[in-house]
């Protein structure tokens, strides 16, 4: 699986690559043995998928070479569409393929201390901060293979850093546009909000090209101190002849909370991995997902929460539809380990199938190793209700609008609680591109 890489990316060009970005020692150190590991790592289990004859790492171009836009006016239309969205915020970060070629941090923003800059500039000017976190708690390099190449081949990313009790009420705003066909992303978000302080950050991955193999490996890891509180929304919606695998994870301290938002659009194969680990006590997690397959995409996400600590609180909601020959995989994960006491974790998964061939499965676990906890989940796979079908074309609706309003209607109850109201009328027009 690691041919390509050993012998297009061996340790010299890495070593090198880091040193022209100007990063300092320890990160190239990293990255190098990052390398070295992924020889011998396997992949990441992903059940009920067979993932080892996906391509996670054989690709011509580790970077490609975009120009800068210039102003705002000169982003394409898609990009415009999406901040507008979050209209009125001056807290934008716009990269092309693996360039960071647009960002915007409001002077409230400057004034309070917080970075929000690209990766390659945190490594340069914050280097120190970078590395106190960097894959060290909430991602390991050598958890597997997709990890460790991740490591090694960062080419692309965002740090925030947000100080003690600064509270950011406008989200912060980050767009990773792809638009060559020859790029493959390695990209790495890590926030770190301290104590006391509250972020809303809210990605779109996004792609206007029409790539026939690339490779997309995206990691986040979101640090959320006593007290703080971090809402993080994405839409993903890249495109056809991309592989993705997506590790989206979580710590959080003492009554911190983390919620996350997901819409997960992409149209090629893609796992997906998103815990929340609840280390603090009295802290909580709280994740919201949406997915459209289509096409012959296999998509396999796994969403877990494990609590660690009393008084700990998490909820899972996730609901999917697969059309065409698609097929989606809906591990859910609620794991309270001995000595959380007093915990309460529930989750709801719910796939609905549009064709014969579509296939989706439900898969609800919980791992109890406490007594004195509350805990509840529920999951179901189905295909459209002939009835309800019939009765809305018995309105004179045609079957395949029918069918459009029967799709918003089963995603509605875990849209609507989105708490991002940016991520929300997004996920909304995505969701009507994807059922036409």
């Amino acid at each position: 699986m690691t041919t390509e890489i050993k012998n297009s990316f061996d340790k010299e060009y890495i070593g090198s690559f880091s040193r022209e970005l100007g990063e300092p020692d320890w990160l190239t150190e990293l990255r190098v043995g990052a390398l070295e590991l992924a020889d011998n790592l396997p992949l990441p289990k992903a059940d009920k998928t067979k993932i080892d004859k996906w391509n996670f790492t054989q690709f011509k171009k580790h970077i490609v070479k975009s120009e800068d836009f210039t102003s705002f006016d000169s982003l394409p239309e898609p990009v415009k569409a999406l901040i507008n969205n979050n209209e009125g915020s001056q807290n934008l970060y716009i990269q092309r393929n693996n360039r960071p070629t647009l960002l915007s941090v409001s002077t409230e923003l400057q004034g309070n201390g917080v970075i929000f800059t690209d990766i390659f500039t945190a490594a340069r000017e914050h280097g120190e901060l970078l590395q106190k976190y960097f894959m060290k708690d909430a991602v390991k390099i050598d958890e597997h293979k997709l990890t460790a190449l991740h490591a090694a081949l960062l080419n692309g990313g965002v740090f925030i850093y947000v100080p003690k009790n600064v509270v950011i009420k406008e989200p912060i705003q980050a767009v990773f546009l792809h638009d060559d066909e020859e790029a493959n992303l390695f990209n790495h978000v890590l926030i770190v909000a301290e104590d006391n302080s509250s972020v809303t950050y809210v990605e779109n991955y996004l792609s206007v090209a029409a790539p026939e193999n690339s490779v997309f490996n995206i990691v986040t890891e979101v640090v959320a101190k006593a007290n703080a509180k971090v809402q993080y929304g994405a839409v993903d919606t890249l495109a056809q002849g991309i592989t993705t695998y997506v590790n989206r994870r979580g710590i959080t301290d003492r009554d911190a909370r983390i919620e996350w938002s997901l819409g997960l659009m992409n149209d090629g194969n893609t796992i997906s991995e998103n815990t929340t680990n609840l280390v603090g006590t009295g802290s909580s997690g709280d994740t919201k997902m949406v997915s459209v397959g289509r096409g012959e995409q296999i998509q396999n996400f796994t969403t877990q929460i494990v609590h660690y600590a009393k008084y700990t609180t998490s909820n899972i909601l996730k609901h999917g539809v697969t059309k065409d020959g698609s097929t989606s995989i809906f591990n859910g994960i609620g794991k309270i380990e001995h000595g959380a006491s007093k915990s309460n974790a529930e989750q709801e998964s719910r796939i609905l199938m549009l064709s014969e061939k579509a296939r989706g499965d439900a898969n609800p676990m919980l791992l109890i190793d406490e007594d004195d906890v509350v805990a509840g989940h529920a999951a179901s796979v189905g295909r459209v209700d002939p009835v309800q079908l019939y009765y809305i074309m018995s309105r004179g609706i045609a079957k395949h609008e029918a069918e459009r309003l029967i799709i918003h209607g089963f995603l509605a109850p875990v849209v609507n609680q989105l708490p991002i109201e940016g991520v929300k009328k997004q996920l909304v027009e995505v969701i009507e591109r994807k059922v036409k």
